[in-house]
Formats: structure tokens, C-alpha cells, sequence
């Protein structure tokens, strides 16, 4: 589980997309993520170059915020650790792109050389807090 809280933990497994704010020199930065659920941790598909990646390597913690698509807006934040791996990603891509199947991301048919091609990485983040609100 990610969340002791059910309904948080419910919400988390539902949906697909995400705010994940990292921590620069020039202080906190945000982007709009897809993410994947990986039991207990929470995994992203990103370019390696990508200011979250780089960003990550100097100060894991990070805080990604889930929303949905729809009003009322619930979302869930997840704050915790994060860690970059470039090798043996593609359990972690395969799981992020079945997480957005129907949203027009398709999954690349070689995806070794897209990941190669890419300069992909995995971003993993192990939580350490989860709060939010659901209506």
C-alpha cells in the first residue's frame, strides 16, 4: 500500500496524471506527469536530460500531487523520496504507458531502442507522507 488511508490509496491506483514538484537551486520546480503504480512505489517515464531528473539527483524529495480529471478536483499528494534509474526501465515504461492506455500515448513497438533513442529514464519515488481530498 502507498496510502493507510483506502480511499487515498484507491484514488491513487485510479488515475494517471500528476503534478511532480522537485526541489532546484532556484527552489521548487513542477511539472504535469503520467505516472504508474508499482505496489508501494510510485514510477515515471522521463527524459534523462529533463531539469525533474537532474534535479532529483541532488535533492530526492520530491511531492507529486494526483488530480482528477474532473470537478470537484480531488487529488492526493504523495511526498517522498525519489530515486533515478537508467538501466533495466522497461517493466516501469511498460507500466506507465498501460496506466495512460486510451489518452493517445501509445506505446513505442521497440521499445528498447525508444528508450535508447529517448534518453529515458525511470524516476521511482518511495513515499514517506500521503494526504489529500476527496469529496
Amino acid at each position: 500500500m502507498i496510502s493507510t488511508d483506502k480511499q487515498f490509496d484507491e484514488f491513487i491506483s485510479e488515475h494517471r496524471w500528476a503534478v511532480l514538484t522537485t526541489n532546484g537551486k532556484r527552489g521548487p520546480s513542477s511539472s504535469v506527469v503520467a505516472y504508474a503504480r508499482a505496489i508501494d512505489e510510485l514510477v515515471i517515464s522521463t527524459p534523462g536530460p529533463a531539469f525533474k531528473a537532474r534535479s532529483i539527483e541532488a535533492q530526492p524529495m520530491v511531492n507529486l500531487c494526483i488530480i482528477s480529471n474532473q470537478e470537484p478536483f480531488n487529488f492526493v499528494a504523495v511526498q517522498g523520496e525519489a530515486y533515478v534509474l537508467r538501466d533495466n526501465i522497461e517493466e516501469d515504461t511498460i507500466r506507465v504507458f498501460e496506466n495512460i492506455t486510451g489518452s493517445g500515448y501509445e506505446r513505442p513497438e521497440n521499445l528498447p531502442e525508444w528508450l535508447e533513442a529517448q534518453d529515458r529514464v525511470i524516476i521511482r519515488i518511495k513515499p514517506t507522507h500521503v494526504h489529500g481530498v476527496i469529496r
